[in-house]
């Protein structure tokens, strides 16, 4: 393996600002990229396990059926380009498939996360050129400098497009449609709208890793920023918005109390909840025109039988 360890400086950190602005909002809320510290990124892979979280598995499976036709679709010599690399598990099928890739780029907010999926790709792929980045791919990155001029192939599995507000889902593809170029693709996981007690299971599974999850932003805030959340003070609960469309993920305040922050104290009340997701489903129609309106071209797109979930191939259109 050739792997380009050159570091790349993640943005200067602005948790505690987007912290105190999200708790002293009307309906408190938290941005859910701080889920994903070293022990949110660990108790997200154990929730990809779990019988009740379906996306994983269905994704993982759609992906092993349709690598091929994607690899002959994208051709050879692709920087592949992944948005959250988390485990890699999905990558290494994918990566199974492409014809000589020119280079795999894994961008995650998570060093640690990042570094395990390095290792584990160095492993399987020892000839491929890795060029890791450390940065939260919702805000200012670059790519690193390339060996050799090549197709980009975006990829972003999970359907994380889904933690998007829909208007910012719009802007953040129609940037990497800009960044692909004339001739870039896009593979990308979207969860679909279905039977809201399977979505609700989903996010509320009886093991409690879920709730666990959640619970560890607060525990993260509490370390790094000096708070003094009680969590046993708090609980953990998924609910689906049919007329939005979406699963919003709460932590639920248990009794009326007050969070010291630096220089700020904020007032809960009794019942008072802090969203810290929301997970976005779509119909088919919804994501195509979603896409269409940033600039991607739809390919391809595959639906597993139980119309759970879905991946996409797209191709960057003419941008005017």
């Amino acid at each position: 393996m050739s792997l380009d360890t050159t570091p790349f400086p993640s943005p200067a950190s602005r948790f505690l600002s987007d912290v105190v602005d999200g708790l002293t909002r009307e309906q408190k809320r938290l941005p859910c990229k701080y889920l994903y510290d070293d022990r949110g990124s660990q108790l997200f892979n154990a929730i990809c396990e779990l019988p009740e979280y379906y996306p994983t598995r269905t994704e993982l499976a759609l992906t092993e059926r349709f690598a091929p036709e994607v690899a002959q679709r994208i051709g050879e010599s692709a920087n592949l380009i992944e948005l959250g690399a988390g485990s890699g598990l999905k990558t290494r099928t994918l990566l199974t498939h492409l014809e000589d890739p020119a280079a795999y780029i894994p961008v995650d907010i998570s060093s640690h996360e990042l570094s395990r999926c390095v290792r584990a790709i160095s492993s399987q792929f020892p000839e491929l050129t890795v060029k890791p980045v450390v940065a939260d791919y919702t805000g200012d990155w670059s790519l690193p400098r390339l060996a050799r001029s090549a197709r980009s192939l975006f990829y972003f599995p999970g359907s994380t497009i889904g933690n998007f507000e829909p208007d910012a889902a719009r802007g953040f593809l129609a940037q990497k449609a800009a960044l692909a170029g004339s001739d870039g693709a896009l593979l990308i996981g979207v969860d679909l709208k279905k039977d809201p007690a399977i979505l609700e299971a989903a996010y509320n599974d009886r093991a409690g890793i879920t709730a666990e999850f959640n619970l560890n932003l607060l525990r993260r805030i509490n370390r790094e920023l000096n708070a003094d959340f009680a969590l046993h003070d708090f609980r953990h609960q998924a609910i689906y918005n049919a007329d939005a469309g979406r699963i919003e993920m709460h932590l639920i305040s248990e009794r009326d109390q007050q969070i010291a922050l630096p220089g700020r104290t904020i007032e809960f009340t009794r019942g008072e909840s802090i969203i810290t997701e929301h997970s976005y489903k779509y119909a088919i129609e919804e994501f195509a025109s979603l896409a269409e309106d940033a600039n991607w071209r739809t390919r391809s797109f595959w639906v597993d039988p139980d119309g759970l979930f879905s991946l996409w191939y797209l191709e960057t259109s003419e941008i005017h």
